[in-house]
């Protein structure tokens, strides 16, 4: 591990005035499950890292008429404990639970989960975020069966490793974001994730300088689940997930429906809503929708398989989300 230096604010504004203006010369340290594996293996060699464990207002859940707000710093343990968000969204505390072991859930937190790095061996063995060498792209032709599906037209391959990024964006979460100078932004979940172009830059929509405050996830009167693909039941990032949220199961009118796994981005399907509008949900018409939500995929050389898992994923989230199938079900 390369040395670096640690600091450990305790005011929001100072944690800011620490981080660098381009990436590279400082980390953000929350939980430290993904970072300090990054550190150890030199896949980022900071001059400076900044805890945020001390910084006061970032770690609670607060519930209103209309909104739920929590912190970025709020381990996932203490979300999928929380007795309203386990009523409320059923979809982002069951994603929880299947996380990995206790002593990660227990760990991790809300702002790190949805800012770890892709889990790509390539990147993870130092070729880089795009998984090049010579500026020839390794993945197509290499190992690849834990890559991306879709959104793969590009140079990123990498699949978006957040288990809770698909559930917020079904919801229609909002990031509360701190910057320089007290600035502050909000930004929509769905739209904090994007395809990087170039290996120096970064899979999602913060600044160096910035680091995220809150989530807020509106309290609409939606039933939701997520349904998790997984090999076996071991401690590790699943094959494909599916999230949906929907207003009525006996006449569907505003619905979301995202996968994640399969690619650089949490992937919303409209044209899976599209076969839902107006429709009474039973699990013909939730297959239907699964096999709609698996076209246009571009699968790789080794992993065609996820293609038949995005169908069962979708159908078994939908059937969860109404009531029709146990939650702890199995592929």
């Amino acid at each position: 591990m390369n040395p670096f230096q640690y600091a450990s604010p305790v005011k929001l504004e100072d944690a800011v005035g620490l981080l660098g203006d381009r990436w590279g010369e400082a980390e953000v340290l929350a939980g430290g499950t993904d970072l300090v594996t990054s550190l150890k293996q030199e896949i980022v060699a900071p001059k400076r890292v900044i805890s945020l464990k001390g910084v006061e207002g970032l770690a609670a859940i607060e519930v209103s008429a209309d909104e739920v707000k929590i912190g970025a710093m709020t381990t996932l343990a203490e979300i999928a404990e929380n007795a309203e968000m386990r009523k409320h969204f059923p979809s982002i505390t069951h994603a929880i639970e299947s996380i990995g072991s206790p002593q990660i859930i227990n760990m991790a937190t809300l702002g790190g989960n949805l800012c770890q790095r892709p889990r790509c061996w390539y990147f993870r063995q130092g070729f880089g975020l795009l998984g090049q060498q010579d500026g020839k792209p390794l993945i197509p032709g290499g190992e690849n069966r834990y890559h991306a599906i879709f959104g793969n037209q590009g140079s990123a391959y990498f699949v978006n490793p957040s288990s809770l990024a698909p559930s917020l964006v079904a919801l229609g979460a909002t990031l509360s974001i701190a910057g320089p100078g007290g600035q502050t932004r909000q930004l929509e979940v769905a739209k904090f994730y994007r395809v990087p172009q170039r290996a120096d830059e970064r899979e999602y929509g913060l600044q160096s300088n910035e680091v995220i405050t809150q989530v807020t996830i509106p309290l609409a009167d939606l039933v939701n689940a997520t349904y998790k693909v997984r090999e076996r039941c071991g401690l590790d990032w699943p094959l494909v997930t599916a999230s949906v949220a929907l207003d009525d199961p006996a006449k569907v009118g505003g619905a979301s429906v995202v996968l994640g796994f399969v690619a650089p981005t949490p992937w919303p399907v409209p044209k899976a809503v599209e076969v839902l509008q107006g429709k009474r949900l039973d699990e013909a018409l939730a297959a239907q929708v699964g096999e709609v939500a698996s076209q246009g995929a571009t699968p790789l050389s080794q992993n065609a398989y996820k293609v038949p898992l995005v169908r069962a994923a979708v159908k078994r989230a939908l059937l969860i989300a109404a009531g029709l199938m146990e939650a702890n079900a199995h592929v």
